[in-house]
């Protein structure tokens, strides 16, 4: 779609709540969960500590939380449009943990 001085706008970027996407990739069992792991200061966002559970992540952002005993670090694959069963949950990311007691298969 062109503009008033005739150059086509590129298309936003999607994106999504932070909050709302860790509740949808099922690392949190609520969104309220979630927004309070963001509010009290717990995830990085491209290594940059984040407190707004409304603030804006897309697709290839690294988020760094913590979950259980373990600090997890993720990267944005997907955004999701529903929490949907594990299996499509664990499309929305891919895992950068190379911490012990991760297991790596090589092919």
């Amino acid at each position: 779609m062109a503009g008033p001085s005739g150059k086509a706008h590129p298309s936003p970027e999607p994106k999504l709540r932070l909050d709302k996407w860790l509740w949808q990739a099922r690392f949190c069992k609520s969104r309220t969960l979630a927004a309070t792991l963001v509010s009290e200061g717990h995830v990085r966002v491209n290594g940059t500590p984040v407190s707004r559970p409304g603030r804006d992540v897309s697709p290839g952002d690294v988020l760094t939380f913590p979950q259980g005993d373990h600090i997890r670090v993720v990267r944005i694959l997907a955004l999701g449009q529903r929490r949907g069963p594990a299996t499509e949950a664990q499309n929305l990311y891919t895992d950068l943990d190379t911490g012990p007691g991760t297991l790596h298969l090589l092919e």
